[in-house]
């Protein structure tokens, strides 16, 4: 009978043999990755451009990152770099930026979290400042080719010396809590002597850095800071 139900519909053996292998291949195939997102691309076009940055100021001082060079380190076009940068200076403020949150997510998976002991805790956070191994060694050079920089550049200044004093305010932390478990010198006190630690880590650091220090005889002096203040580590 016609005109009525559903129009009539032919299909073949080899019809409905393709459909088979197709829903079969879409039921075999893996998930399809997600998108990435056009923020999320342009963070690692952004995130490629700030490594180069860092090979840069690494190797060459931060003077020698001109654009071009920037971009034929990152593999891109100087356009592309362009694109996602209004300016130089945004991109070594960004480049600076990102340095910091890799030293801190580096730092935090270095830093013990199975002790609350606070000569342990002191030690792992004061050893950031010293290139005791290549990776920290990269970043110690490319901190101080952007410290150079900021002493003349009041941007890169507001991001490298913030008014903030986080370092020190975290070692101010551990030792005002050794003192108050009784485990300091008489007199200690933990402002003054994180400041002290602090700077004079960073100022190890760098004297290894340029090789007029071994990173033992930074150790030492460290070590012999700690025991005046916490007495001698336990064996």
């Amino acid at each position: 009978m016609t005109g009525r139900g559903r129009p009539a519909l032919y299909c073949s053996r080899g019809c409905r043999a393709r459909a088979y292998r197709l829903r079969r291949a879409a039921a075999t195939e893996p998930a399809a990755a997600p998108a990435v997102s056009r923020a999320e691309a342009r963070s690692a076009k952004r995130q490629r451009v700030a490594e180069a940055v860092w090979r840069i100021a690494a190797e060459h001082g931060l003077d020698a990152a001109s654009m071009r060079r920037i971009a034929d380190t990152a593999g891109m076009s100087l356009r592309m770099v362009q694109y996602q940068y209004p300016s130089k200076p945004a991109l070594l403020v960004d480049a600076l930026r990102r340095l910091h949150a890799r030293n801190e997510r580096l730092a935090r998976r270095r830093i013990p979290s199975g002790t609350a002991d606070p000569r342990a805790l002191v030690t792992a956070v004061l050893h950031e400042f010293l290139p005791v191994d290549t990776e920290r060694a990269f970043a110690l050079r490319v901190l101080n080719a952007y410290y150079a920089r900021s002493l003349t550049d009041p941007a890169l200044a507001a991001v490298f010396l913030p008014g903030e004093h986080p370092l020190e305010e975290l070692v101010a932390s551990l030792l005002e809590a050794a003192r108050a478990a009784g485990r300091t010198a008489p007199g200690t006190d933990p402002a003054h002597e994180a400041d002290l630690l602090v700077a004079g880590a960073t100022g190890l650091g760098i004297d290894v850095l340029h090789g007029w220090r071994r990173l033992a005889e930074a150790e030492a002096v460290l070590t012999y800071h700690l025991d005046r203040i916490l007495g001698p580590a336990a064996p």
